[in-house]
């Protein structure tokens, strides 16, 4: 109870509960997480099981009674009479997969690389830093597209449907991790000329001791928030990514395929099938993007 009250009375708490947009964005971020996880208990219908489709439901517009079965659907459905809002539920869970896979991959990546820059320096950390600036002055979406067409080159095309989700994982970490490669380079420069790390070093304390257990945690505050930002930004590459045809297999759509789909039948009236998923993307996105905000200025004193 005694941390509960402390925790209740931090300055994170506080900020939070005087945030109106961070409350709205982390009601609406844990709802949709929420709701994809539980997808199968809470979506009507399973939309990617064979047997729950009805071709005779198709292109239902929300709301409205099918001409043919007369079942109703919330969202609508799209030209496989697949319910729109099943279809976001499950899509959903794929996109928050691949962008919290990616994102941890990335983090894992670049810290570590971040402070075997900072610790060894020399032509080590030059190189580490070099390889950074030049993946910066390309597109994050480019890297990853090019990281995605190699990865797809050396898996067997029998095998490439079962693994585009871990090829996808991989593309958007390897086109990431430079962000937290740089702060955690600099973060850890400042820390090392602390007092706590010369004694440290006096004391005979190894060094992997000194970088995971005194330094690594006084650099956590920045990457969390790069991690946060980078969550709604994972996502938006997945999605970019499907959207155009190299994401994740027909079989397994996320929301940027789901998009790609709507896309086709936008000009012919059928706009709920591209409406619903794009709007459930930006919220998920957007939601996630503020919280990143909400969290870099409490983390930030010069921010306050």
């Amino acid at each position: 109870m005694n941390r509960l009250a402390r925790l209740w009375d931090s300055d994170i708490a506080w900020s939070f509960r005087h945030s109106p947009v961070a409350i709205v964005a982390a009601v609406v971020a844990v709802g949709m997480i929420f709701a994809a996880i539980f997808a199968p208990w809470i979506a009507p219908s399973d939309p990617f099981h064979p047997a729950s489709l009805n071709l005779m439901d198709g292109f239902t517009p929300p709301g409205t009674p099918n001409a043919f079965t007369g079942n109703t659907f919330l969202l609508g459905t799209d030209d496989q009479g697949r319910d729109i809002l099943s279809t976001i539920l499950y899509g959903a869970r794929i996109s928050l997969f691949v962008g919290f896979a990616s994102v941890i991959f990335a983090m894992v990546l670049g810290i570590s690389l971040g402070l075997l820059a900072a610790w060894k320096g020399g032509w080590v950390g030059t190189l580490v830093m070099r390889i950074a600036d030049v993946q910066l002055s390309f597109p994050s979406i480019l890297i990853a597209l090019l990281i995605f067409g190699v990865a797809r080159g050396f898996i067997p095309p029998g095998q490439r449907e079962q693994a585009a989700i871990w090829v996808l994982i991989l593309s958007i970490g390897l086109s990431e991790w430079v962000q937290y490669a740089r702060v955690v380079r600099g973060a850890t420069m400042v820390e090392m000329g602390r007092e706590y790390v010369q004694a440290a070093k006096v004391i005979g304390v190894h060094p992997v001791r000194i970088v995971l257990q005194h330094i690594l945690p006084n650099v956590m505050g920045p990457v969390l928030v790069i991690a946060t930002i980078g969550l709604a930004l994972a996502i938006i590459a997945e999605a970019t990514l499907s959207f155009l045809g190299v994401g994740v297999p027909p079989t397994q759509p996320s929301l940027g395929t789901l998009i790609r789909i709507g896309q086709q039948f936008l000009f012919s009236g059928e706009w709920w099938i591209l409406f619903f998923p794009a709007m459930a993307l930006l919220a998920l996105a957007l939601s996630v993007n503020l919280l990143g905000d909400w969290l870099r200025d409490v983390l930030n004193p010069r921010l306050r």
